[in-house]
């Protein structure tokens, strides 16, 4: 089918990261994904190669149900390449990287890392702590939502599960944003860590920082030599963690994880590790910082859908769905066919990229009825802002269960809130992110 002019404006639309500074562009999917389940993007001097965008329900969840014949581990889950082959070496580590047998190995170590007392005792802990940080702003009338209260919640969570020490949580937010600025500026070359607040083995691995070059760019934080700081954490925790198991110590998820034994009689090795931090550490910290403000500006976009929420706490779980459909944290990832196969009638190639839209399939009318209304009562299900299939997000009920509690605070404690100033969107084609939302509303007391 010969591609039109208009498709070709909806894929340099959809791509560019400077087009996600002003909003999604919903209109420019729907338009795709009313013509075909799957549309080729022509290569360009960004992209490198082309690819083939899935862009409906059904077909992304068929590619990301097949490893056997759209692999993670191939090409990485990324649309740009990595940028040497050594590079693609390291991110193969990565369990998000990883097809079965390796996948399914570490996926099962570190599932039975995550014990019912663990997960439970951090429940009870995120409640706490998402009430302590809507209380700090509680009687001021007014914050940046995003920046103030959203942004700590994923990262003490994920301190507790790695066993970072509170003094070294600033370490997380810098690494991830870091991570994220390859895209934005503002985050790039992001440092906030005081050298004097934090561990010794933090000092050591702020002496291992790379520095901006003249033009204020960062060395390639998907690189293993872009991210020297994080991996030289990494080691020292790891290595610290496979110290003390013999001894029951670490009581952590990672520490249990270290502990765990798999069929062969193998553990996880420093290594792998490593990559789990740096998953964890960035993956485990963006979804759910820009899904928390994206979720309350989902929320204050549709004021009538708001107030019903006040006047119905039961229908909080589904709302916390709903936001995350409506919203969708992460926009796409990427596949690498294994054989010569088509999807949605286009031919793909053995070695070509698959990227799938998970944004675009949250809004496929096949599946839901008005797709582009935010309705939380709508029945809950369906959704692929965790994935599907092998991949699906391990972490996907702690998330609910942070989002839940955060909202819980919110309307206890601030009620119904409106924007205070235009929301500042990050730049990204990857992240659905938001880095400042100034809300106000009427202290209601305690």
């Amino acid at each position: 089918m010969p591609v039109s002019a208009q498709e070709r404006r909806d894929a340099a639309e959809i791509h560019s990261p400077d087009t996600y500074v002003h909003g999604m562009p919903h209109s420019a999917f729907g338009r795709l994904r009313e013509r075909a389940a799957a549309v080729r993007f022509e290569g360009s001097a960004e992209l490198g190669a082309g690819f083939t965008a899935v862009l409906r329900h059904a077909e992304v969840r068929q590619v990301l149900r097949s490893p056997q014949r759209f692999s993670s581990h191939l090409g990485g889950t990324q649309i740009r390449d990595p940028a040497t082959p050594e590079d693609l070496t390291a991110v193969r580590r990565m369990m998000l990287n990883m097809d079965p047998p390796d996948h399914s190995r570490l996926r099962t170590l570190l599932t039975s890392a995550f014990t019912p007392r663990a997960v439970a005792a951090l429940g009870e802990r995120i409640r706490s702590r998402a009430r302590a940080l809507v209380d700090a702003v509680a009687e001021r009338g007014e914050c940046d939502f995003a920046t103030e209260v959203a942004a700590d919640l994923p990262v003490a969570t994920l301190a507790e599960i790695l066993g970072v020490p509170a003094a070294d949580r600033a370490l997380l937010y810098d690494w991830s944003n870091r991570v994220v600025g390859y895209q934005d500026q503002e985050y790039a070359a992001c440092h906030t860590v005081d050298p004097q607040g934090v561990s010794e083995a933090a000092r050591r691995a702020l002496a291992l920082r790379p520095q901006p070059d003249a033009a204020g760019r960062m060395p390639d934080p998907r690189s293993r030599r872009g991210m020297p700081d994080l991996y030289g954490y990494a080691r020292e925790l790891g290595e610290w963690k496979r110290d003390r198991t013999s001894g029951g110590e670490a009581g952590d998820i990672m520490g249990i994880l270290m502990r765990q034994v798999d069929t062969e009689g193998g553990r996880v090795s420093i290594e792998e590790f490593e990559q789990l931090f740096w998953l964890l550490t960035v993956a485990g910290n963006e979804t759910l910082r820009n899904g928390l403000p994206g979720g309350l500006l989902a929320l204050i976009s549709h004021p009538a859908q708001y107030r019903r929420l006040r006047a119905d706490r039961s229908l909080l779980p589904g709302a916390v769905d709903e936001m995350l459909r409506w919203w969708t944290p992460v926009l796409h990832i990427r596949r690498t066919a294994t054989v010569d196969t088509e999807l949605g009638g286009v031919p793909i190639r053995a070695g070509e990229k698959v990227v799938v839209y998970f944004c675009s399939a949250n809004r496929d009318e096949r599946v839901f009825t008005e797709p582009d209304s935010f309705d939380i009562g709508r029945v809950p299900g369906g959704h692929l802002s965790f994935g599907h299939g092998p991949h699906f997000c391990l972490g996907a009920q702690l998330a609910r269960v942070q989002m839940r509690e955060m909202f819980a605070a919110v309307l206890d404690r601030l009620g119904e809130v409106e924007l205070a100033g235009e929301p500042r969107r990050l730049r990204s084609n990857f992240q659905n992110g938001v880095k400042h939302l100034p809300i106000r509303w009427r202290p209601v007391g305690g």
